[in-house]
């Protein structure tokens, strides 16, 4: 797993660039057909109900061939700190950003049934079959969501 914790690093120093860049770069969080938005949808459910092979389906392909099956992918993704996705109960989209010509990051914002409150940068690659989540870094944000 020495690879997946290399990519949280990388993730972390992404996180912190397209927080920098600004509004100037990113675009309108409620722009029409934005596809990558589908995925991590789709993905978030998913989670939601604990359905390790749909989860598992919009992986990027880094993470397909390192896990040898869905279930392992859950509950690495679980263990990793990510329960939060799972248990939050509503997901807005932010700004996004293109990282290069085939990649994006999004921002996503999570509430749980508690109230708290999680953000997220998720970055998508578009693969043969569709846009794939490559990679989530997720932090606790202040506050308390409505």
């Amino acid at each position: 797993m020495g690879r997946f914790r290399d990519f949280r690093v990388y993730l972390a120093a992404l996180l912190a660039l397209v927080l920098m860049a600004g509004a100037a770069q990113a675009q309108d969080a409620v722009a029409p057909d934005v596809p990558w938005q589908d995925v991590i949808t789709a993905q978030v459910e998913a989670f939601r109900t604990a359905d390790a092979p749909e989860a598992f389906r919009y992986a990027a392909a880094p993470f397909q061939s390192a896990f040898p099956d869905a279930e392992t992918f859950l509950i690495t993704i679980v263990g990793s700190g990510y329960g939060p996705i799972m248990e939050s109960t509503s997901h807005s989209f932010g700004a996004y950003s293109q990282v290069d010509p085939r990649s994006m990051a999004q921002q996503v914002m999570f509430t749980g049934r508690d109230l708290s409150r999680h953000e997220a940068i998720y970055v998508l690659t578009e693969e043969e079959g569709g846009w794939r989540v490559s990679g989530v870094q997720l932090v606790k944000a202040p506050g308390m969501g409505v």
